[in-house]
């Protein structure tokens, strides 16, 4: 087979609790086409089909969801998610599988159902703490009974990735085992993309004169942007130490602005929903639909699109292998 039809050869994922298309945008880039993107939340589902019109989005409760025959009469690759994170949220009470929000045993389920090639899940740091080894060891030896072998359980930094946030994610990989023995997690890029060079044009934008000063100032990544819940808060960027490390960067944390700051502007600026997506690594085309506060709450709660396809291409690159092997 020659180099091209190679790394032009198609893969197939589907994407559960999408959000608002983070991940599901990353694993694109990296060579997956959507078979499904399923998702509870309708601002988040209408940000999916405004940006994407051709995935194929599925507004539903993953508890209830199961493929249609038509999605499961084909190869899936990959089956990818980034399952509620409160049940092991170090902000919360970490209840872990006592928790009804846990959506793991549904992942397992998906993943027999499904019979994919590669799984990919995401959570939040608090799932790697000493308490949860337990629950993480039985969801190990789950798939490894489906026929699954894994390739690692990692937390990894969206700042090792180009994304200008010091964000902290554990993130599951686990696969047939011909694809498992040629998985390699990505390598972190040497140097960091900071806050001041991923928004000093955003903050340019409306006329601002202090925004190349600021910029210079703002010479570090940022704390993780916090989404929050439907029940608690409105639109801002985080608990108290993230606040105070936003003041930091010269970036006032208590709301979310409308608008760049404009000319005269005295004082620290506040984030725009738009440059929130920045520091999450998404592209100024995705657009987010819903109210300011339901935009940044998905904003806030999305997986960074380049530290996805940073692991996407891992994956893809096992899977190409074990295709050339097999079918040479």
């Amino acid at each position: 087979m020659r180099g091209s039809e190679v790394t032009k050869r198609k893969y197939t994922s589907i994407e559960v609790c999408a959000g608002a298309g983070g991940q599901a945008l990353g694993l694109e880039r990296a060579g997956f086409a959507h078979l499904a993107c399923v998702e509870i939340d309708p601002a988040a589902c209408a940000t999916l089909r405004r940006n994407r019109e051709h995935w194929n989005v599925i507004e539903a409760d993953l508890r209830t969801w199961s493929p249609s025959p038509e999605v499961l009469s084909q190869q899936v690759d990959l089956l990818a998610g980034g399952v509620p994170c409160p049940p092991f949220s170090l902000a919360g009470r970490q209840l872990g599988r006592d928790d009804e929000r846990d959506l793991f045993p549904e992942m397992i389920r998906l993943v027999e159902e499904i019979q994919p090639r590669a799984v990919m899940i995401e959570n939040v740091r608090g799932l790697m703490a000493r308490k949860f080894e337990g629950y993480r060891a039985e969801i190990m030896a789950e798939l490894k009974e489906l026929g699954y072998e894994l390739c690692g359980w990692e937390l990894v930094n969206a700042a090792d990735y180009g994304v200008p946030q010091a964000r902290l994610r554990s993130i599951l990989v686990a696969m047939v085992p011909d694809a498992a023995v040629h998985f390699r997690w990505p390598e972190p890029r040497a140097r960091r993309t900071t806050v001041g060079e991923a928004l000093k044009n955003q903050m340019k934008a409306a006329g601002w004169e202090g925004a190349d000063e600021w910029a210079r100032r703002a010479s570090d990544v940022a704390p993780a942007l916090v989404g929050g819940s439907k029940k608690h808060g409105g639109a801002d960027l985080g608990p108290t130490r993230a606040k105070a490390a936003w003041r930091q960067l010269g970036v006032d944390a208590m709301g979310v602005a409308d608008a760049p700051p404009p000319a005269g502007t005295d004082g620290m600026p506040r984030l725009t929903v738009e440059m929130a997506a920045t520091i999450q690594g998404f592209p100024a085309s995705w657009k987010f639909q819903g109210r300011k506060t339901a935009a940044y709450r998905q904003v806030g709660n999305a997986f960074p699109p380049p530290v996805a396809k940073a692991i996407g291409d891992a994956i893809r690159a096992a899977l190409l292998v074990m295709d050339v092997e097999t079918e040479g």
